[in-house]
């Protein structure tokens, strides 16, 4: 079995300082790539050097809604920069999306931001990787107004059935973590189990969204072996079948050599 971690904050502890025996320790468990998606301007450069340092790591640079106070149009125009670079090992532009969870969430800011770098995605051929709290719904709305060939997927989904329905017949990929670790949370459960199996991708938010009976300790991305036993259970195709099309999905998607 081979897996690939889609979505992994491996600039932030407890991975910082101990990349290399983490990167050890996540390809110990098969855990062959990981995708580093940035939060701020500020982490673009470590981003890209993470990928560089490391054959598992692979980039993503964005710019995330959940500090839309840090962001401004000097953050846009050096995001802009490196993708008219391309490093090598740059796949996607991400973490990129719409919260209304927080206080004070800024929104129209939010859509400014969000817009501009689906604009990007655009323009630079790269499929993007979307944040959504509460907000779906209008995210669907940005989608279908600022088309992005590539595509890209719904990180961390804990919608509904029929919006996830919606988001894959536009062409987006669906990630499914940690969430359906937990037995309560039978509608994200529920839904997963239904979608068709060529739109979902494994992912972790490592640090953050911790599996249950793990709760209170760092996440990780060897986790993600863990989700895909979950999600076994949750459908009906063999063990084999699942993480081959996870896998399959997740190269396919981003470009994965």
């Amino acid at each position: 079995m081979r897996f690939i971690d889609t979505h992994c904050h491996f600039d932030f502890p407890p991975f910082s300082g101990n990349e290399r025996e983490s990167v050890a320790r996540a390809v110990q468990a098969g855990v062959e790539k990981i995708i580093v998606p940035s939060v701020d301007a500020m982490r673009f450069a470590a981003v890209l050097q993470l990928a560089q340092q490391h054959m598992p790591l692979y980039a993503a640079l964005g710019l995330h809604p959940i500090v839309i106070y840090q962001h401004n149009d000097a953050a846009l125009e050096l995001l802009e920069q490196h993708l008219m670079q391309r490093p090598a090992k740059l796949v996607a532009i991400g973490e990129i999306g719409l919260d209304l969870y927080m206080e004070d969430p800024q929104f129209d800011r939010q859509q400014y931001f969000l817009d501009a770098q689906l604009r990007l995605a655009r323009q630079y051929d790269l499929p993007v990787i979307l944040h959504s709290r509460r907000t779906h719904d209008k995210l669907a709305q940005h989608l279908r107004r600022i088309e992005v060939p590539r595509r890209g997927v719904v990180h961390g989904f804990a919608g509904s059935l029929q919006q996830a329905q919606a988001f894959i017949a536009a062409g987006y990929a669906i990630g499914v973590g940690g969430t359906i670790t937990y037995p309560r949370a039978s509608k994200t459960r529920n839904t997963i189990a239904q979608l068709p199996l060529d739109a979902l991708l494994l992912e972790t938010d490592a640090p953050d969204m911790p599996l249950n009976g793990f709760q209170g300790q760092p996440n990780r991305p060897e986790q993600v072996v863990k989700v895909w036993q979950t999600l076994c259970e949750l459908r009906s195709e063999t063990p084999e079948a699942i993480a081959a099309a996870l896998a399959a999905n997740s190269e396919r998607l981003f470009r994965l050599g």
